[in-house]
């Protein structure tokens, strides 16, 4: 750390969340996330011209917000840091041309993120019970390392220990990463088709739930038993597949309604529970298999569905068998969130890595 605090502000805008946010050093000041869930809940999905519209609508009273959360001013910042990508072009390109004007008016270094990157880097992120609000979705207290012996979450302002792996899940990406230091990380396997995130929201889908539909089906889960069973689909190393999971859902569905037009309704429960399991069992399998093959034991998870509550419990119940160290983000730190963004700009702001005002986003960016 530097002598004197560091305020970095963080831009997040790769999808449908428009978001800032506000660190000082690595303490969370604030977090504001504007959703655009009833935008999209109509279409079924998210809309990428109208995401990038409602950004435009929002960015500017979010950062403001994040500010006076905060309790600084933007003169008290050292400097911007901001999703490039990957995300939709649209939507990022909003965030990258706010963050570049933001940051040349006020002669500030500017910091470029890879949102991937910054789910990972949202486990060294620490908060005070009395830090500033995070708008719509609350900070919770310190961040919490769950014990894999049992017992309640243990306060960890430290995160992870090095080298650990982290299994990264959201919409669009679902990737094992071995994290050798805060800039240093590697992808051992990812998906090769669709992510866990897209599984689930299509299966919702599927089912007639509304948008979004991944939350619905863990809620239903809950109130359901593992009574069907789905395929696991084969895939080399530590890589992922889950297309073909959501073609033998699809074909599941099809050929059940077809002999009972109300069995969706009856199962509804069932089939959510028979289905979450399946995705979690895949991505633990991986898991181990990295795990055992690597000997780290320092395990963490992220995206946003690290929120998943199927997988959070599997993750702790899988920690005790194995002996992991496992490390679950607060909720209002799983989603997409520009704090996140800003705890990577924190560290690349003290290794002095910053970007020039020629950047441009990108949809698919490198890890």
């Amino acid at each position: 750390m530097t002598d004197k605090p560091v305020f970095i502000l963080g831009i997040e805008s790769s999808c449908d969340e428009t978001s800032a946010a506000v660190l000082k050093d690595t303490q969370l000041l604030s977090n504001i996330v504007a959703t655009q869930d009833t935008i999209h809940r109509f279409y079924g999905g998210v809309v990428p011209e109208l995401a990038s519209r409602a950004h435009q609508q929002k960015i500017i009273p979010v950062v403001a917000e994040a500010l006076n959360r905060a309790n600084i001013t933007k003169n008290d910042l050292h400097a911007v840091a901001f999703t490039r990508g990957p995300g939709l072009m649209g939507a990022l390109l909003v965030g990258v041309s706010f963050a570049k004007s933001f940051a040349q008016a006020l002669e500030l270094p500017l910091i470029e993120v890879n949102h991937m990157q910054g789910h990972i880097l949202a486990h060294f992120i620490t908060q005070e019970r009395a830090a500033g609000g995070s708008g719509s979705r609350q900070s919770q207290s310190s961040n919490q390392k769950p014990n894999s012996k049992g017992g309640n979450p243990q306060p960890d302002h430290q995160g992870p220990r090095f080298p650990f792996l982290c299994l990264t899940v959201s919409g669009g990406h679902t990737q094992i990463v071995l994290v050798k230091d805060h800039l240093d990380m590697e992808i051992l396997g990812e998906t090769k088709d669709d992510a866990a995130g897209e599984a689930f929201d299509k299966a919702a889908k599927i089912m007639g739930l509304p948008y979004p539909g991944g939350i619905l089906i863990d809620r239903l889960s809950k109130e359901g038993k593992v009574v069907f069973k789905f395929p696991h689909p084969q895939s080399p190393g530590y890589h992922f597949s889950f297309s073909g999971l959501k073609t033998a859902f699809l074909n599941f569905i099809n050929e059940n309604t077809a002999k009972d037009p109300g069995f969706i309704e009856k199962n509804k429960a069932d089939i959510c529970a028979s289905y979450q399991k399946t995705i979690v069992d895949i991505l633990m399998h991986k898991l181990v298999q990295a795990s055992r093959d690597t000997g780290v034991k320092e395990i963490a998870i992220s995206g946003g569905v690290s929120a998943n509550s199927g997988l959070r419990n599997e993750l702790l119940d899988t920690g005790k068998k194995n002996g992991w160290n496992t490390y679950i983000a607060p909720l209002s730190l799983c989603t997409d969130n520009a704090a996140m963004i800003a705890i990577a700009g924190y560290y690349k702001y003290l290794k002095k890595d910053f970007a020039d005002q020629h950047i441009t986003p990108l949809a698919r960016m490198p890890f």
